[in-house]
């Protein structure tokens, strides 16, 4: 089977865009998995994959694959890109673009400048909706590793995240502390991992581990969740930017109870075809 897709990227975090709206999607998680493999395969962090919408009030289904081969929630950066891909093929060009996801629907607009901002819906704090094997609902967690002990706020975007806040993010234990949090028993279905420093009121530096991934130069949900993190602690205010290692997202939430919208770049790298 010969597979057609795009190569795109949000501020680095990158993926395969396949079109799956006209013929059935049937790639393995093993198939997947190679095609991710950056020197063997085509490389990328995720694989998204346009199909039609099952829901009447969404436009095209949303679909996201990690590099390991496993299917996920949502990725923020992954649907600016998606957004962008089916607006350029011709696919679909509603204004805003309202897609099916897993957890729901979600809204995405296109800007200038390929820029495009997503509605990313109403962030869940309830432990049970993240999901977190807590007993009750906190500002912050804990949990214990080789007998440290670590703060964290949980917040999902559609995906589990927990955040931790560091003083340095150039410094942070991401590649060593991540994968430990990531699998942590806390988390039943594991979870992306965020590390935020706080700047100014309207601005965060954040690195994230990403479940199934590793670290990203860019994780959309990662920088929602870090703004929700720190809103909630009353550290930012309702507009903030995300300096992230692969650019700058911006990020609005009013509040808990409110939907958060994030808007940033999007770029198509090259369309290419590759046997299977």
């Amino acid at each position: 089977m010969r597979l057609e897709f795009a190569k795109m990227h949000g501020l680095g975090n990158d993926f395969v865009v396949v079109d799956a709206s006209r013929r059935a999607f049937a790639l393995s998680a093993a198939q997947i998995s190679a095609l991710a493999d950056r020197r063997t395969g085509v490389g990328f962090d995720q694989l998204l994959v346009v199909e039609p919408a099952s829901s009447k009030a969404a436009h095209l289904r949303y679909r996201i694959f990690n590099a390991d081969g496993g299917e996920v929630e949502h990725c923020g950066n992954g649907a600016r890109c998606f957004a962008r891909f089916v607006r350029e093929r011709g696919i679909a060009s509603h204004q805003p673009l309202v897609v099916e996801t897993q957890n729901g629907l979600i809204s995405v607009e296109a800007l200038e400048d390929h820029n495009y901002r997503v509605d990313m819906g109403v962030p869940e704090l309830e432990p049970v909706r993240i999901p977190l094997l807590v007993s009750g609902r906190c500002a912050t967690y804990s949990l214990t590793i080789d007998a440290d002990d670590y703060q964290f706020a949980a917040v999902s975007m559609g995906n589990p995240h927990a955040v931790l806040c560091v003083e340095n993010v150039d410094t942070a234990p991401v590649t060593t502390l991540g994968p430990r949090i990531e699998t942590h028993g806390l988390f039943p279905e594991r979870v992306n991992v965020g590390f935020m420093q706080l700047c100014a009121r309207g601005e965060l530096r954040v690195r994230v581990w990403e479940r199934g991934v590793g670290e990203t130069r860019a994780c959309g949900t990662g920088a929602c969740a870090a703004v929700v993190a720190a809103r909630l602690q009353d550290l930012v205010d309702a507009d903030v930017q995300v300096q992230l290692t692969g650019g700058t997202l911006l990020i609005h939430w009013p509040g808990e109870g409110q939907r958060l919208t994030m808007s940033g770049p999007t770029a198509r790298v090259f369309d290419g075809s590759i046997e299977i």
